[in-house]
């Protein structure tokens, strides 16, 4: 073996140099043709291979001087194993600047053009690990709007054990399920294409379509609250004069969030479709701003143990004022040795003079002022234990502070108190504050970029939602302990110079949280219409549900245009909600529901052992998932039973929507493994206890006959086994051809395949088998012995009568079918012969009127009552009434037999018209006569099977 080697930068080769290999700037060289193992040839060359042999005269390093710059800040290792374990700091700076939240699907659609328009193909290799690739998008998406504008405001109205229940409560639900989804990405190879993918290749089309769409429903519906949450942001802080409706306070809000909210949707969707580049180069200053906005609450705190912020509250009696338009806290103020009357006195008076009328309450009580922000060492964090809810319309008052009732109340809401816009309680605000923690699968969306997914992923993820439920839970701690109760009640920051109750506690400044927030619900709003519309395109183009196909086409470089303009549509929806507090619930609903399949998959799987569940994350126990979802069903009817309802209604819809139309797919899923144990299971439960007379149903093996060319010769055989089943119970539709399976082999499995495309045809439901024997006689004797599986096996034969038996010359159609009579009688197995079945109805006709004559000759203990009974619960026989014929001698009594024979149709819930018949002896068959009167010597009547009285006249019948 060759002792020169010869080490190179990483990178693509553009002068036909292919010891570089495709691998890209990071991916480490492939030295085997280096050693010799794939050319030989071209190491072995002599001197005469020119440029070759100068490049192999220098043992290690290429000594080109036109190309020394070449290496200049290459990572030379050898070995991936070196660049993991000793990456230089170029290369960690290089991931953050090129940091994106964008999956890899969404950056080839952009990077499958170049500059001139042109197509090409990008070889992409997965470079990133856990902390770019999992860890930092879970945590721009977990950390965001509800943490900068909501999590004060359900501190002060929950109370710091309230919010601290709240939070644990919805941080567990996410780890377990980060969990469940761990065991699915170690289950195996994880795909590209994101969670959807990975969820519906490991749990089926069914589990892995109802995930898919209610994450897309929430992701969608996501994208409305990040939007809501911009416009409150923009309207409330910003540029509070920008208003274009001049209505009530809470209707102007509302309006304006509708008129602006959908301005903002379509300058976002026209971003995302003109190219999500725009949005991928901004995702660093998106993730930039929410961690400096944490790192600036954080640091407010510790500011506060040393000097609390100058922001105070202004306090009528016990009521917490708005303070944005007046600058002084007092009634009157000395200035230039005279008293005057402050800005605040014209809100409660008729005048700025003295003597003016004023507000009773006003006269009443005292003004004082207090910290807003006393500060970690003040000790207010005893008063902020405990919740206070209430109504909307409720007056945000201090609890511990006494204040003079008024008796006229009327004109409170003109005044500038501040109010709950909200009715709140424990419930909504946990369907408010859920959102807070989705997110948690922004890294499984990326796993096609990934290193190593199946490490990644469980690390990345665990430990991103670990950091933030820390972040949280430390903050509703830290905000009960700093901040005033009646100043965290105050949503929207009134109380405090309209500032956001968060910013006035972050330090340099408030601007810090406004602008930092704005542009993370920005950053947030785009990301969720970026990723929403490839979710609906890759379920389009997965087939699964056939109403979906056409967002699965886009624009010639893939973009799915298509699904952007429904994702826009059904973003609309939650925009003209025009609350940030009612459209957070509906996500949180969809949000539960994925989380909640992803467990119930996962524990279901785990104590059924399907075969090819075998996760590999060591964490992972069964008991888990179903404590996650546990939690997770809780959690939507804790937030809104409605809401819940409607979540869990669409997810079984959609699911059996895919069970029933949906495209057949084959994924080696792990619910196909589960539908297998549970078959098992059921099978040898059904063994276990004899069938109760109460249950029996006709379990039918339908022998069908397939002509010359393979083909059903009487497929209303099949419609008639249909009406009859309707579905319900066991069919196994058989047919034999003769021969041996080494010949007819291919033959047999085209008449499977032709008998599935009649069933198919026929809406006939269950199995289908096509055997091959020596002759017709022994291959129908092997069906109706071994058909079937365990306590799953016919009890019913169903054929056709033979057609032209008279006339064939071939006796072997008589004795074939006579055969089958009695080994169906020996088999203790009912018989059912359907007489001209070509002219029975099919499924597509409907018999208008007419009746269903049974003869009840044979005694059989109420088969022939139960058939018509069932045929007539199918459409096509539904307007059919039912006749029951019995036969009675001439000396029986007539009157009773009819009576009797009602009565029992009456115990057996049938509603038929009952008539007797009165016969000779003579014109009753022997075989009839001994069937009825001499049931239990059955030995004896089956020896006289094949005669009858006109056969004992006219002699046997030929063999």
């Amino acid at each position: 073996m060759p002792t020169n080697f010869t080490v190179v930068p990483v990178e693509d080769a553009e002068d036909g140099d292919n010891s570089a290999g495709p691998a890209g700037d990071s991916k480490p060289v492939n030295l085997g043709k280096s050693y010799g193992e794939e050319d030989d040839e071209d190491n072995l060359q002599g001197p005469h291979s020119g440029d070759d042999s100068q490049r192999e005269s220098s043992p290690f390093l290429n000594t080109d001087h036109d190309e020394e710059h070449y290496y200049e800040g290459k990572n030379m290792a050898l070995f991936e194993e070196e660049m993991d374990s000793n990456p230089m700091v170029s290369s960690l700076l290089n991931k953050l600047a090129n940091y994106t939240n964008l999956t890899q699907g969404v950056r080839e659609h952009e990077e499958a053009e170049n500059a001139d328009g042109v197509r090409r193909v990008t070889v992409m290799v997965p470079q990133m690990g856990t902390f770019i690739g999992v860890y930092l998008p879970c945590m721009q998406n977990i950390l965001g709007v509800i943490l900068f504008l909501r999590l004060t405001w359900i501190v002060g109205t929950a109370g710091i054990l309230g919010s601290f229940a709240i939070v644990s409560m919805c941080c567990i639900c996410t780890l377990l399920t980060a969990i469940s989804m761990s065991a699915i990405a170690t289950n195996g190879v994880v795909p590209a294409g994101g969670s959807y993918y990975m969820i519906s290749r490991s749990l089926g089309p069914e589990f892995g379509g109802a995930v898919g769409l209610c994450f897309y429903l929430g992701t969608t519906f996501a994208g409305s609250m990040y939007i809501l949450g911009t416009i409150e942001i923009l309207l409330t802080y910003i540029v509070p004069t920008a208003t274009v409706f001049k209505e009530s306070e809470d209707a102007q809000m509302h309006n304006n969030m509708r008129v602006y909210g959908t301005c903002c949707l379509v300058l976002m969707a026209l971003v995302v479709f003109v190219g999500v580049k725009y949005v991928n180069k901004l995702a660093l200053v998106f993730l930039a701003c929410v961690i400096l906005s944490i790192l600036a609450t954080y640091a407010g705190v510790i500011k506060t143990a040393i000097e609390p912020p100058e922001f105070n509250v202004c306090l009528l009696g016990n009521r917490s004022l708005k303070n944005e338009k007046f600058e002084t806290c007092a009634k009157t103020e000395v200035m230039k040795n005279n008293t005057v009357t402050t800005e605040l006195w014209s809100f409660f008076c008729d005048s700025k003079y003295p003597n003016a009328t004023c507000d009773e309450y006003f006269l009443l009580n005292n003004l004082t002022e207090i910290r807003a922000i006393p500060g970690l060492l003040s000790g207010v964090i005893r008063d902020n234990l405990w919740g206070d809810y209430g109504k909307a319309g409720k007056l945000i008052e201090k609890n511990n502070l006494a204040s003079v009732p008024a008796q006229d109340t009327s004109n409170e809401v003109n005044k500038p108190y501040v109010f709950n816009d909200i009715t709140t309680y424990f419930t909504l605000l946990v369907g408010i504050y859920f959102p807070s923690v989705t997110g948690i699968m922004a890294g499984s969306n990326r796993s096609g970029d990934l290193r190593d997914a199946q490490r990644s992923i469980p690390i990345g993820t665990i430990m991103a939602i670990l950091t933030t439920s820390f972040i949280y839970i430390s903050c509703v701690i830290l905000f009960g302990a700093c901040i005033e109760g009646v100043v965290l009640r105050d949503k929207f920051g009134y109380s405090v110079k309209k500032n956001p109750v968060i910013g006035a506690l972050a330090w340099p400044s408030p601007w810090v949280i406004v602008i930092g927030s704005f542009f993370s619900c920005c950053g947030a709003g785009l990301q969720s219409l970026t990723g929403a519309p490839r979710l609906l395109q890759a379920i389009a183009r997965d087939g699964i549900i056939p109403l979906l196909q056409v967002f699965g086409h886009g624009k010639s470089n893939g973009e799915p245009t298509w699904a952007l303009l429904l994702t826009v549509g059904i973003c609309e929806i939650g925009i003209l909600i025009a609350s940030l507090d009612a459209v957070a619930p509906i996500l949180s609903m969809f949000f539960l529901m994925c989380y909640l399949f992803v467990n119930l998959a996962c524990a279901v799987q785990t104590l059924l052992r399907t075969p090819n569940w075998r996760p590999r994350f060591k964490f992972y126990h069964w008991t888990l998932s179903f404590l996650g979802m546990s939690l997770c069903l809780s959690l939507m009817f804790i937030s809104s039973w409605y809401y819940a309802l409607v979540a869990i209604l669409i997810a079984g819809c959609i699911y059996k929507y895919i069970e029933y139309r949906g495209a057949v797919k084959e994924w080696g899923d792990g619910i196909r493994g589960l539908s297998l144990n549970a078959a098992r299971y059921a099978l040898i439960r059904l063994e276990e206890v004899p069938l109760h007379t109460k249950n029996w149903r006709p379990q039918l093996l339908v022998l069908c006959k397939l002509d010359s060319d393979l083909t059903v010769k009487h497929p209303r055989l099949l419609s008639f086994t249909s009406q009859l089943k309707a579905g319900k119970g066991l069919t196994i539709i058989c047919s034999v051809l003769e021969g041996t399976y080494m010949t007819q082999g291919n033959d047999a499995k085209t008449g499977e395949q032709n008998l599935k495309a009649a069933m198919a045809a026929e809406r006939t439901k269950g199995f289908c088998h096509v055997v091959v024997a020596s002759n017709l006689r022994d291959g129908f004797s092997l069906l109706i012995q071994a058909a079937g599986l365990g306590g799953m096996k016919h009890n019913a034969v169903l054929m056709a009568w033979p057609a032209g038996w008279k006339q064939v010359p071939d006796s072997s159609v008589r004795r074939n079918f006579i055969e089958t009579v009695r080994e169906t009688t020996a088999a203790h197995q009912a018989l059912l012969v359907a007489k001209n079945i070509d002219h029975f109805p099919s499924n597509q006709e409907r018999m208008k009127e007419g009746t269903i004559d049974v003869w009840w000759i044979v005694h059989d203990g109420g088969l022939l009552m139960l058939l018509p009974f069932l045929l007539s619960q199918h459409k096509v026989w539904k307007k059919c009434k039912m006749r029951i014929f019995t036969v009675a001698q001439m000396d029986d009594n007539s009157i009773q037999m009819k009576k009797d024979l009602q009565m029992f149709l009456y115990h057996l819930r049938l509603d038929a018209v009952v008539e007797v018949v009165e016969l000779h002896d003579n014109d009753i068959s022997a075989f009839t006569y001994e069937k009825t009167l001499l049931m239990e010597q059955r030995s004896q009547m089956l020896k006289q099977m094949q005669l009858s009285r006109t056969e004992r006249e006219r002699g046997p019948v030929d063999p």
